[in-house]
């Protein structure tokens, strides 16, 4: 399926009008299962939101994966996101 013009056009001007955000995320784990948690901070504008949580028996790789999944939840509406994580796995 081919777009046309005036429907490209239209997309092309949402995605300069949308909010730009940065997520930044890490999660950990203590053991492989074992202790874990996730972090994440949401910026724009200068303005952050801070988002964690613990769980007793999680894994690494469930935690940096939670973070992401969680710091896109977070948004309230259409962004243009730009996501930092130390995770090879993502």
């Amino acid at each position: 399926m081919r777009l046309s013009f005036i429907t490209k056009l239209k997309f092309s001007i949402r995605r300069i009008y949308l909010k730009h955000v940065e997520i930044f995320t890490d999660g950990a784990c203590s053991g492989n299962p074992g202790r874990g948690g996730f972090g994440v901070i949401l910026n724009y504008m200068g303005k952050t939101k801070e988002i964690s949580k613990g769980f007793l028996c999680t894994t690494n790789n469930r935690m940096e994966i939670m973070a992401a999944l969680t710091g896109l939840g977070a948004l309230k509406e259409p962004c243009r996101v730009v996501l930092y994580s130390d995770s090879k796995y993502l």
